[in-house]
């Protein structure tokens, strides 16, 4: 299979989070390579922020997708309504629709900011963009939200529930590693346009040298983890895994 068939195939969600894209390391293994190595590959469970996520980006980024999320005008997902709803449907998790009305109106808040709104719709930006690669000797995926290519930057569109404190989370959820392998994905610099989930807040946040420096160290260590207990050199059983630490 050639590489652009592999990138065709990536962009499917279904295959690009499926069987087919776990043939690649991706960011979203930092966390439990470096955490817990015992539940790599393990799938999570489906949670409340993933779903709204999931809508926000679709909103802004694939809107003609929009149709695909379903809803149930419920005041909490204890109700029978919501329930019967569920029961009826095919997802995980349905969206209530004040959580849908409140999402909504963040998205109009980034599109409607002018800056912001030219970022994310400059004419021929890319949009949801799979790219492959080999970083540290093992085969890396990515797929990039926005690729705008007059300003020549990766964008990466994020929700934070405290802007102030954006700048702590981006370390605790591995936006540091993100940066990195995308910037070594797609040879471009990445910004974070992000909005507070609470005060609808603005930002625009930059990558400085030691954010990707910290964010290179995260990887290396995760290779080291996972040539350890998962590649076809490993070393160890990951079922001896025990954690250490000094205090």
């Amino acid at each position: 299979m050639t590489k652009a068939d592999i990138l065709k195939n990536l962009e499917d969600d279904a295959k690009y989070y499926g069987d087919f894209g776990k043939q690649y390391l991706s960011n979203s293994d930092i966390g439990k390579l470096l955490k817990n190595p015992t539940q790599f590959r393990v799938s999570n469970e489906f949670t409340k922020p993933m779903l709204e996520g999931r809508y926000f980006h679709t909103k802004i980024l694939e809107p003609h997708k929009i149709g695909d999320f379903q809803e149930v005008d419920a005041s909490t997902r204890s109700t029978t309504k919501y329930k019967e709803a569920l029961s009826e449907s095919n997802e995980e998790m349905l969206l209530l629709t004040k959580e849908r009305e409140q999402l909504d109106f963040l998205c109009t808040k980034m599109t409607s900011n002018m800056e912001m709104f030219d970022l994310i719709y400059e004419e021929n930006n890319d949009y949801e963009v799979p790219e492959i690669q080999k970083i540290m000797n093992l085969d890396w995926k990515g797929k990039a939200d926005i690729l705008n290519h007059k300003s020549n930057l990766i964008i990466d569109i994020k929700t934070s529930s405290d802007i102030d404190k954006f700048m702590y989370s981006a370390k605790t959820y591995n936006y540091d590693s993100q940066a990195y392998i995308y910037q070594r994905l797609f040879g471009k610099p990445l910004i974070f346009l992000v909005i507070d989930k609470k005060t609808a807040r603005l930002g625009i946040f930059e990558c400085s040298q030691s954010f990707i420096q910290g964010g290179q160290e995260k990887v290396e260590q995760a290779v080291e983890v996972y040539q350890k207990y998962f590649s076809n050199e490993a070393t160890e059983d990951i079922h001896t895994y025990i954690h250490r630490q000094t205090l």
